[in-house]
């Protein structure tokens, strides 16, 4: 029995972040490449899975035209509930050790992303974006609101934003 494929707002997701990061790479004219649910084959010789996002910056981990052997810059999951134990924990614990630069989880449900950055060797935690509605942004504290940030750095681009807001927006 096939895998179920994941839920249509999933799959915005993941194709809004394909637009917001190709339109970039294309406009500043990069040596990167933007892909949606590819073959990760890892350096670690063990372990290839499918990122619903992944970005990378060297082409020569392409290898061939089927898949990426080697380590993206850049890899997003967006959790489901069937495998968001494994995101959060093995595959965020592989992608430490063959050295992703950079890791997104993101929840639909929660309209967050918790962003990680690889320092030494190790993910540490970067922030929580999130989106809130008019109602949940005026029940915060004032510190609360101060703190809240909608524009993601991308650590991969220098000057790369993305609006959490803009990940979440449905239609358009």
């Amino acid at each position: 029995m096939a895998a179920a494929r994941p839920f249509l707002k999933h799959i915005t997701i993941s194709n809004k972040l394909f637009g917001i990061f190709d339109e970039y790479i294309v406009k500043n004219n990069l040596n990167a490449a933007a892909f949606v649910e590819c073959d990760v084959h890892f350096p670690d010789g063990n372990n290839t899975f499918i990122p619903d996002f992944c970005v990378i910056c060297n082409f020569s981990v392409v290898g061939r035209d089927d898949a990426i052997y080697g380590t993206p810059d850049l890899v997003v999951e967006v959790l489901s509930r069937s495998t968001m134990k494994k995101d959060i924990g093995i595959k965020k614990k592989i992608y430490e050790r063959n050295g992703v630069k950079e890791y997104w989880i993101i929840s639909p449900w929660a309209e967050s992303i918790e962003v990680y950055h690889l320092i030494d060797g190790k993910f540490e935690f970067n922030n929580v974006y999130q989106v809130f509605t008019e109602e949940e942004f005026n029940s915060l504290e004032e510190s609360e609101k101060a703190e809240v940030k909608y524009d993601i750095p991308v650590s991969i681009f220098d000057d790369l934003m993305v609006d959490v807001r803009k990940v979440f927006k449905w239609w358009n």
